[in-house]
């Protein structure tokens, strides 16, 4: 039982949608003969364990401020639930900051080889900085997640810091190229925070929580969302085209599908009124991103 409450805590759903940017990265790397397996291993643990991290924070965040109530829409929380006890989750916080610490700490190490000694202190840092990102979402008296700054850091941690980090760490300098496909995961994974704020906004507002849904409105939120899909589709585009060009690659057009469907589940945005239908909204977004970079990665590499 107490095993299963801890898989809630770490709410799996959301794993797909942090991976996505190593997958883009490290394809990108592969094409480019810079493949390091072990590199690609270690990078998607430390990931999903940075991840781990701020969904535990995350629970125990929303509880500490009385966010999460009978009628929060979407997962009921552990700590909600009487699952895990606060005292419970600040451990399990600890624990797994400690072992997405040691994750990243060896990566970097298997990493030095391609990297200068600025670097390696560069990746310590950003590590450190995942790491409290990941838990000052909700925590603290400070959270930024609770001053509508949610979205700018899951853009750059999601988006730039997972896509450029990942491919930097095969010993690549830094090109041009791939920071569209970051800009790309980095604005449709803030879509899925977004669309998680959207869901929320009745009770975010009644909470205090002012995400930047609650601070323009729902109907403004909803063409924010536009602005999320159909850039980092634009940019995704631009991707794909160039290098199936630059490879002569035709199979890599194949990685636009999943986006086609993102048009249909925004049409369905915008002919929402009712905010708590748009939970399932918030799978179908994190699952065609991960299928899109999935499907880069291996027709880029065929």
């Amino acid at each position: 039982m107490k095993i299963k409450a801890w898989l809630n805590a770490a709410r799996l759903r959301t794993l797909p949608l942090s991976v996505s940017g190593i997958i883009v990265g490290s394809g990108m790397a592969a094409v480019l003969e810079k493949w390091d397996g072990l590199i690609f291993s270690l990078a998607m643990l430390t990931t999903i364990g940075f991840q781990v991290v701020s969904n535990f924070a995350n629970d125990l965040g929303d509880s500490q401020k009385g966010t999460d109530k009978d009628n929060r829409v979407g997962p009921k929380r552990t700590i909600q639930a009487g699952l895990i006890s606060q005292g419970g989750m600040k451990r399990g916080i600890v624990l797994a900051a400690v072992i997405s610490a040691l994750s990243a700490i060896l990566l970097i190490y298997i990493s030095a080889k391609n990297l200068s000694s600025q670097s390696l202190f560069f990746y310590l840092i950003l590590a450190a900085l995942c790491i409290l990102a990941a838990i000052t979402y909700t925590v603290g008296k400070n959270a930024y997640g609770y001053r509508g700054l949610g979205d700018v850091m899951v853009f750059i941690f999601f988006g730039l810091v997972s896509v450029l980090g990942v491919f930097q760490l095969y010993g690549l300098s830094f090109e041009w190229l791939v920071l569209f496909p970051s800009i790309t995961i980095g604005l449709w994974s803030t879509a899925v925070l977004n669309l998680n704020n959207l869901r929320d906004i009745d009770n975010d507002r009644k909470s205090k929580k002012n995400t930047l849904v609650v601070q323009l409105g729902f109907k403004k939120g909803k063409l924010y969302h536009a602005f999320l899909i159909v850039g980092g589709a634009l940019c995704w585009w631009t991707t794909v085209y160039f290098l199936a060009k630059l490879a002569g690659n035709p199979f890599l057009f194949l990685a636009l599908i999943p986006s086609i469907f993102l048009f249909i589940h925004l049409k369905k945005v915008f002919l929402t009124t009712i905010p708590a239908s748009l939970d399932p909204e918030l799978k179908k977004v994190a699952l065609l991103t991960f299928f899109s970079s999935v499907i880069f990665a291996l027709a880029l590499n065929y």
